[in-house]
């Protein structure tokens, strides 16, 4: 996280405003304003190979051990994928 942050500062980036707004009551138009996060792990796992270099800033992590965690992170997102979630174990399969 401190990696990110050094970035967005170095980058000069600007966070965005924040809104005052109920989201569940937003028009699609409106929705569509509002930048989102990675919605799943696979999602999240996307977004980091793809954005990744401020991780190598300075020596900290390595393209290996990305690489390895990515694998790994990756396997257990396929693991999860396969069986219920709680949510779902209650809806479906608590008699």
């Amino acid at each position: 996280m401190m990696l990110a942050g050094l970035d967005g500062i170095k980058r000069e980036l600007t966070p965005p405003t924040p809104t005052d707004k109920n989201l569940y009551s937003l028009s699609a138009a409106e929705a569509k304003k509002i930048k989102t996060l990675p919605k799943s792990l696979d999602e999240s796992l996307d977004a980091l190979e793809k954005d990744h270099d401020f991780l190598l800033q300075g020596g900290v992590f390595t393209t290996d051990i990305l690489e390895s965690w990515l694998e790994l992170k990756r396997e257990e997102a396929s693991v999860a994928r396969l069986r219920p979630s709680p949510l779902e174990y209650q809806m479906y399969y608590d008699l």
